[in-house]
């Protein structure tokens, strides 16, 4: 990715959009400009966002598509959003009049759908500029609840509805006044109880993660699945390097593992300019460091949790963001720890075991293990910055930047590096 001097000018969070299957469908991304009345250049932002949600005939990009509001009981319901793909879109969550006002006025591609607040659609003022995005393209998303009506020709440009779970106080997710004819999307969700309620109201997409959920206590093990025993055994033979043989024949054990480990290999973000085709292939053009790597990833993805996909989701990115920031290091044993680190951050939620547990199973090198039992170690303040940015904490995401001594150019574009890797594993 080229610099973007621009990307000096914010702060960056993100989050996941996740449908009725509880997949990830779209990428809500929340943008903070260094100061509230503070537009950065809208054009820079635009073309550093298009690095990573691109939109040419080779990329073709997959509007969003959200059914209206089914009375049929949800279990009965077809799909309300597409499945995850590398192409699904990205909301825009401009957390800045001025810099939203910049934005509209630099009318963003169709692709890039945007969050109009709503006592902004509410306003005869931003009137024309709504209808004229709409007339181009956009996709426009009301966020908030209007004080009164909108008018007809205003209402008509928006597709969904966004309503915080803080706002939510009736039985049902019902459109806010004067946005009846359009979808809900609830936003705020912090668990899977929190998420299961909203679709049970009627809402036809969540933006929020996971992360309430109790963990699991201490002395827990849950039944280990067969993939995941599968790969458990090929991170220790690797570690204590067992001939190429006995380790394929380790993966003959599972030909799923086999399968999705391949996919990973040879996917666009691993960047190799061979197909790999065995997994002694795959040992001779990477080494076991490098290996060990994507055996975490593929580990993390091994989990069947009712919310495994947002977790799993979570997790890539996380890995792939930790190593961007561990470029700066010039230490590849240190860049390599960190991506597993990120990787196997929510690996107690998504394997349903403490990390006390895991651990014991599980050779990590001593840093890692630091920071993911909570035991602090160079790794754990990235794992803050991490959460902050998930959270789209912009008090949060400035502190730990500050104590990490990065600046927010640097983490900006490393998160957008991540972003735009984990779109190319997801295809």
């Amino acid at each position: 990715m080229s610099e973007h001097p621009v990307l000096g000018q914010v702060a960056l969070g993100y989050s996941p959009m996740i449908d009725r299957q509880r997949s990830v469908v779209a990428t809500r991304l929340t943008i903070f400009p260094e100061r509230p009345d503070a537009a950065p250049d809208p054009d820079a932002l635009l073309q550093a966002l298009l690095s990573v949600w691109p939109d040419d005939a080779a990329n073709e990009p997959m509007k969003l598509v959200l059914r209206p509001l089914d009375p049929r009981p949800v279990a009965t319901q077809a799909a309300a959003l597409p499945p995850t793909h590398k192409n699904s879109p990205v909301s825009l969550n401009i957390a800045g009049e001025a810099l939203l006002h910049a934005v509209m006025d630099a009318t963003p591609p169709p692709h890039l759908m945007l969050e109009i607040p709503a006592f902004m659609a509410g306003d005869p003022l931003h009137a024309d500029a709504i209808k004229r995005l709409r007339e181009a393209g956009s996709v426009l998303l009301i966020k908030g609840r209007p004080l009164k009506p909108l008018a007809p020709d205003v209402l008509v440009c928006f597709s969904h509805s966004i309503v915080d779970v803080g706002d939510e106080r009736r039985t049902e997710v019902a459109p806010a006044p004067g946005v009846r004819s359009v979808s809900t999307v609830q936003a705020g969700t912090r668990s899977t109880v929190d998420i299961e309620r909203a679709f049970q109201r009627g809402a036809v997409a969540v933006l929020g993660w996971p992360y309430d959920d109790p963990l699991p206590a201490a002395g827990a093990r849950s039944a280990v699945a067969s993939d995941v025993s599968v790969v458990l055994d090929l991170i220790n033979g690797v570690e204590r390097e067992e001939p190429v043989a006995k380790l394929e024949a380790l993966l003959r054990r599972d030909p799923t593992v086999a399968f999705r480990l391949m996919r990973y290999l040879n996917s666009p973000a691993f960047g190799l300019s061979v197909e790999v085709n065995s997994f002694g292939h795959a040992l001779m053009l990477l080494g076991r460091t490098r290996l060990k790597r994507w055996l975490a990833l593929l580990l993390a993805s091994s989990s069947k949790a009712g919310m495994a996909q947002p977790l799993i989701h979570a997790a890539v990115r996380r890995g792939l963001l930790l190593e961007e920031l561990g470029r700066g290091q010039g230490d590849p044993e240190m860049r390599g720890e960190m991506f597993i680190c990120g990787v196997f951050s929510l690996l107690d939620r998504l394997l349903q075991q403490p990390f006390a547990s895991l651990m014991q199973n599980l050779p990590v090198p001593e840093r890692v293990q630091q920071a993911l039992c909570d035991q602090g170690g160079p790794y754990a303040p990235y794992l803050e910055l991490l959460r902050a940015i998930e959270q789209e904490s912009v008090v949060d995401i400035r502190e730990q930047c500050d104590q990490l001594m990065l600046g927010l150019a640097e983490v900006n574009r490393a998160l957008l590096v991540a972003l735009s890797s984990a779109r190319q594993l997801d295809g």
